[in-house]
């Protein structure tokens, strides 16, 4: 079967991370003062800082799926699915190490801070438990294809159950993944459901990528799709309910952020879909193939990781919106001039890793 690459997905990747960037300079550095919601600017820019971490996910889900089923079809896949779980496992681990603090444990000083989950653990996490749905499901396609779409739904549905229960009687490293009541900024439930949701997409890509008018079909699908979740998902979630009498729909319809949001993705997936054809090769293309290291370098700078020194610790919360957004523009240039010319690409940290692991074992 013959597959193609998908250049959208570095712009998309591109798109979320200079989004992300921006989002936290912005929103760790700005006055509270300033924070008016019923300002149109403030508007836009929660709005695009509410889907970022959706985008991520998504195309997390999408793009490490896709390459898996393309390694399937050159019948390869083994050493695409170890790496798969090798990059999972890395993501988590350099999630935790992002919040160590050196001098602080050199002091004797270990913070329960570093348990904290934040988005790199989970999609970290959420690649491993794709790549398990993938190994058990590959010679059925469209079983996993399905399984994918459930599981995403289920996510979702479930996550004001969630919510609810305590888990306090289960050891506090592992909580973390499923409750956010000990600060943990994501947890797996219910963002594995965008990556399953993206592992879906990259089902249907890979199946029909080839065929005629695909592109066409495909960017009007997103628009469609997106409109309606974002418009009658609500809606939708109320009607189950009152056929089937079952609390899970009316609670999800009240607090219904999770299907909003995946529409929003869908129609940015569609946005970029669309102009695909003039992304090959360009900036923004590249800047999508070197997220791992900028986010890296972002969370550095902004947190202070490992030094316990970052711009937080001497602008929190104190800059006007001038100060905020001529800031967020030199701190997304610097960062990406670094991951450019410092640190080249995502493969630095692998490499780099690799060879602390290799001097550890030895």
């Amino acid at each position: 079967m013959k597959t193609n690459r998908l250049f959208f997905i570095d712009a998309v990747r591109a798109f979320a991370i200079l989004m992300m960037l921006q989002g936290h300079f912005i929103d760790t550095l700005l006055d509270p003062i300033y924070r008016d919601k019923s300002n149109m600017a403030y508007q836009i820019w929660s709005y695009f800082r509410g889907i970022t971490a959706p985008t991520f996910f998504t195309i997390s889900g999408l793009v490490f799926l896709y390459l898996l089923l393309r390694a399937k079809a050159k019948g390869d896949d083994n050493p695409r699915i170890k790496k798969g779980l090798y990059r999972g496992l890395l993501l988590i681990g350099i999630g935790y190490a992002l919040r160590i603090n050196i001098f602080g444990v050199l002091k004797g000083n270990f913070h329960t801070y570093f348990y904290i989950v934040d988005v790199l653990q989970c999609i970290g996490l959420s690649i491993i438990i794709l790549i398990l749905c993938y190994v058990l499901l590959r010679k059925h396609l469209h079983i996993l294809s399905i399984l994918l779409l459930l599981l995403g739904c289920v996510c979702f549905l479930t996550e004001p159950f969630m919510k609810t229960i305590d888990f306090n009687h289960i050891p506090k490293f592992f909580a973390n993944y499923l409750t956010k009541a000990n600060g943990s900024v994501f947890t797996i439930l219910p963002w594995f459901g965008f990556a399953a949701f993206g592992g879906f997409l990259a089902t249907v890509f890979f199946t029909h990528v080839h065929r005629n008018r695909f592109r066409l079909i495909t960017v009007l699908s997103f628009f469609i799709s997106g409109f309606l979740l974002i418009e009658c998902s609500s809606w939708f979630l109320m009607r189950l309910y009152y056929w089937t009498d079952i609390d899970m729909f009316k609670s999800s319809a009240y607090y219904n952020y999770l299907f909003t949001r995946f529409g929003n993705v869908l129609l940015l997936f569609g946005v970029f879909y669309a102009a695909e054809p003039y992304l090959k090769g360009s900036l923004i293309g590249k800047i999508g193939q070197k997220t791992l290291s900028i986010y890296v370098i972002h969370f550095i700078i902004i947190f202070g990781s490992f030094t316990g020194l970052g711009l937080k610790h001497f602008f929190l919360k104190s800059l006007n919106p001038t100060q905020a957004i001529l800031g967020a523009i030199a701190f997304i240039i610097v960062v990406c001039l670094i991951s450019f010319y410092y640190v080249k690409t995502n493969a630095f940290i692998y490499k780099n890793v690799r060879k602390l692991i290799r001097k550890i074992k030895n």
